[in-house]
This record gives C-alpha cells, sequence and structure tokens, in this order.
C-alpha cells in the first residue's frame, strides 16, 4: 500500500474535515481540498528517528509524533502521480504558515512615472504609459500581503499559490502586446520568485 507520512512540524496544528486539510501557524493559514478515488489523507501519530539520532544505526531510538498520512489501497500510476502531488501540496502548506512564501518585483519605466497603490483588495497603477484610466490586479488570498516601496513591491504570504497569482496578475497588468519592447519597458516584473522551501 503507498503511504507517505508528513510529520506534522511544531507550532502547526492541522484539521482534516472529510476532504478539506487546513493548516495553520505564525504566519497565517491555508486551506485546500484534497481528493482522489481511493486516496485517503489523515493524521496519526507516527514513529520517527529522534532528533540527534543515528539514522544510519542498526535500532536508532524514535519518537511518536503527529503526521498528516496519505495513503492508497491502489498503485496505478496516476494514483501514485496524485500522492506525489498531494504530499508537495502539503509540504507547501507546512513551509507557508511557517515561513510564507515571497516574490520580490520591480516598477521599471522609461517615459512616464508610474504610481503603485494597495487600495483594499487591489493593487492600483496609476499613469501607465500616460493612461488615465488606472489598472487594476486583485490580491488573492485571505493571508496575502503587498508591499510598495517606491520601485520595489514585495508580495507574500502562507498560500504558495495565491501569492503567485497575484504577482502573476500585477506582471500581466502591465504587460503591452502591441508595442515594441525593446523600446518599451515599462511595467512591472517579477525579479524573485521564491526559493524551493517547501515542494
Amino acid at each position: 500500500m503507498p503511504r507517505t507520512e508528513l510529520p506534522i512540524p511544531e507550532d502547526v496544528d492541522v484539521e482534516i474535515d472529510h476532504l478539506d486539510v487546513s493548516v495553520s501557524g505564525d504566519n497565517g493559514s491555508v486551506s485546500r481540498r484534497l481528493w482522489y478515488p481511493d486516496v485517503s489523507v489523515s493524521i496519526e501519530t507516527v514513529e520517527v528517528v529522534a532528533d540527534g539520532a543515528d539514522e544510519s544505526a542498526e535500532d536508532p531510538d524514535t519518537e511518536s509524533v503527529d503526521a498528516v498520512v496519505i495513503e492508497s489501497d491502489a498503485d496505478d500510476a496516476k494514483t501514485m502521480s496524485t500522492l506525489g502531488t498531494f504530499e508537495s501540496h502539503v509540504s507547501n502548506m507546512f513551509h507557508g504558515v511557517s515561513d510564507g512564501w515571497t516574490y520580490e518585483m520591480e516598477v521599471f519605466y522609461n517615459h512616464f512615472p508610474m504610481q503603485v497603490s494597495v487600495e483594499g483588495e487591489e493593487v492600483v497603477i496609476e499613469n501607465f504609459l500616460g493612461e488615465r484610466a488606472p489598472r487594476r490586479a486583485p490580491i488573492h488570498g485571505d493571508d496575502t500581503q503587498v508591499q510598495v516601496d517606491e520601485e520595489e513591491i514585495t508580495v507574500s504570504g502562507p498560500d504558495k499559490e495565491a501569492v503567485g497569482q497575484t504577482a502573476a496578475d500585477i506582471e500581466q497588468l502591465t504587460r503591452v502586446n502591441d508595442k515594441d519592447v525593446r523600446v518599451f519597458q515599462d511595467g512591472v516584473y517579477i525579479t524573485q520568485k521564491p526559493s524551493k522551501g517547501g515542494a
């Protein structure tokens, strides 16, 4: 039976309500529905090698910890792939509520100075290429934060997909299809994506 055990980090709480997995920590909370036929996700107490113990020893010291357990009675290729995907999702949730995910962005302009601000749940860009009407992009996720410091923008939060989608939407907001990018480089661009902290 394929089975993956993901020990729950300290200062992280996990609740599983039928198909919904909710993870919370110092950096916020994330919920996700994990469902696939014949795949179960549960919380169990498991034995792991104790901190500081020699893993190569014949009988290393172990300790009991709570873990998210992902398992299935099936072992076909699609199910195995889904188990791996679920493992990545849970690892990313652990990392997100503990350390967070961060995108760094930068504002570039040669022709018209842009003003970038946050209004409620939107990022607002004014004076892009001299336009009178402001451009707006939604901030995804309840705990996603957008900070603007002159030409530098930081998008951060516990939900990897919400943070990434917010950054992508901001970048897309200033993409111009009918101008020569060698001349018109004005825009907001992602300069640094998160390191692989989760999966």
